[in-house]
């Protein structure tokens, strides 16, 4: 089904949602990988694959509660958010990366927390467009509606 005038709310939504996910795992990564002293690239792989873990679980969770086999479960969070968070989890590194010291900074400082924080701000209104398109396509997010 394509909506090529999709409205915005939707994709705001969609965003919000990876945005959580990826949250959760971003700031986790973050916090596990300057804590241990991690060189940048192995914090940043770290923050990216818990991103996309946490991203695809809190898009299965209601659909396995609604007695979705995990298969399709998976199939469909797959389906609804990889672009998405790619995209965000794009955004978010390279503005953490780009921030000098933010990747230095360690948990415990102000600048490793504003930058994150700044670095999830500019991820989720750049990816508020992708979402966007995606949904006036069919995809994204708009598969996961089909199935609640």
């Amino acid at each position: 089904m394509t909506h090529p005038t999709a409205p915005w709310r939707p994709a705001v939504q969609a965003t919000v949602h990876c945005l959580t996910g990826c949250a959760i795992g971003e700031i986790l990564g973050m916090v596990i990988g300057t804590a241990l002293g991690w060189h940048a690239g192995g914090t940043v792989a770290l923050s990216v694959a818990l991103a996309f873990v946490f991203g695809y679980a809190l898009t299965m969770r209601p659909l396995l509660a609604q007695h979705l086999g995990l298969r399709a479960a998976l199939s469909i969070a797959l389906a609804a958010d990889t672009v998405s968070i790619a995209v965000m989890e794009i955004v978010d590194n390279a503005v953490m990366l780009l921030v000098p010291g933010a990747m230095d900074a360690g948990p415990a400082s102000v600048v490793f927390w504003a930058s994150l924080a700044f670095a999830l701000a500019v991820a989720f209104v750049l990816t508020v467009p992708v979402n966007r398109w995606l949904i006036s396509r069919g995809r994204g997010h708009a598969v996961v509606p089909h199935h609640h």
